[in-house]
């Protein structure tokens, strides 16, 4: 089968073998995969670790075309009737935690050393991947109500968003943190505590937009920033403006330019949060004194909880957020042409079609 591999900071694609069903799980064959911007990280640091493995891909859709397990469903979401067997087109998250150590209990899932080793294999740049039962259980979700595979490939980054909103302290309505977390839940319902409050995303690429839409399916008012020009009048065409006159209940940092933290400073609100969402080049931080006299909380958001996961799938299968037509798509031989697009800023968001 066809697989990509980073060496070197070089991508090249190969043929490698197929993966066999060895322990419980399932042989998924991909469909699609996002180009992460986590990805781009990779590609433009492996230089600095040449001997490191490095897994690219991880925004998959795809067949279920072998399985060896019973699980039935996903243990939190209610689509659990019956086994997910082959045929099934699935999207689905590349980690998950134990549940069971300090770090889940604490709501901090995605510091958990489980959470943190297992992955999908070989990548999801292939024409095949293994989905461990682990995965099945967590992580993988049946593609329901004529939902495309353009917007079921949004759902593991979408879930990030989600992850920073509600570490931010925003709850969706009759969302329950529990097992079946999306049962119950009345999507589009507005929670109202949240409609008083005004938050600022910081970077409008692929995933600030992401974030800026989760914002506004919570019920915040939702605005962007961005320095590039055609970002900004992209973002303003799913309704995400800047009002410069503002300052905000919270910010976003989905810019990886340190020059942003400057940025976030300015228009946070005294009192107000900053959720530190990407990484910058260097060792440039928040200044004590601005935290201190203005006491402002900065957190950091990494990775989603498989509830994160769960309520990403249900807005986006029940087009509360609609991301068709946001993707421009490459075929897997192209793959280097896509990650040099993005590099360059010729496209919003890569989609790799196998």
């Amino acid at each position: 089968m066809k697989s990509a591999i980073l060496d070197r900071g070089k991508i090249s694609i190969i043929e490698a073998e197929k993966p066999v069903l060895t322990a419980p799980g399932a042989i998924v064959k991909v469909i699609a995969c996002g180009l992460c911007g986590s990805d781009i990280v990779k590609i433009k640091h492996v230089a600095e670790n040449p001997g490191k493995k490095v897994i690219l891909g991880h925004e998959v859709v795809g067949e279920i075309v072998e399985i060896n397990t019973n699980v039935v469903g996903n243990s939190y979401y209610n689509d659990n009737l019956e086994s997910f067997k082959p045929g099934d087109i699935v999207t689905l998250g590349h980690h998950y935690p134990c549940m069971e150590c300090d770090f889940c209990k604490n709501g901090n899932h995605s510091m958990c050393k489980t959470f943190k080793s297992v992955n999908i294999s070989p990548a999801g740049f292939s024409e095949y991947i293994f989905v461990s039962e682990g995965h099945l259980k967590n992580t993988v979700f049946k593609l329901k109500n004529g939902m495309s595979i353009e917007n079921a490939s949004f759902m593991e980054p979408l879930s990030c968003c989600i992850r920073a909103i509600r570490r931010a302290g925003y709850s969706y309505p009759k969302f329950d943190n529990g097992l079946k977390a999306v049962r119950g839940a009345e999507i589009g319902v507005k929670n109202s505590e949240n409609l008083q409050h005004k938050a600022l995303v910081i970077g409008l690429g692929s995933i600030g937009l992401l974030m800026s839409l989760g914002l506004k399916a919570f019920g915040i008012s939702a605005f962007g920033l961005d320095i590039n020009p055609e970002r900004q009048d992209f973002a303003g065409k799913f309704g995400v403006e800047f009002d410069e006159n503002l300052r905000y209940d919270t910010i976003f940092m989905t810019s990886g330019s340190y020059k942003a933290i400057d940025t976030a400073l300015k228009f946070v609100k005294d009192g107000g949060k900053i959720v530190v969402f990407s990484s910058v080049e260097g060792i440039s931080g928040y200044q004590n004194n601005e935290i201190y006299y203005r006491e402002l909380t900065v957190l950091g958001s990494y990775s989603p909880a498989p509830v994160d996961l769960a309520l990403s799938f249900e807005l986006l299968s029940r087009g509360v957020i609609d991301l068709s037509g946001v993707s421009t798509n490459y075929l897997l031989d192209n793959l280097p042409l896509a990650v040099d697009d993005t590099m360059k800023n010729k496209i919003f968001k890569a989609c790799i079609k196998l």
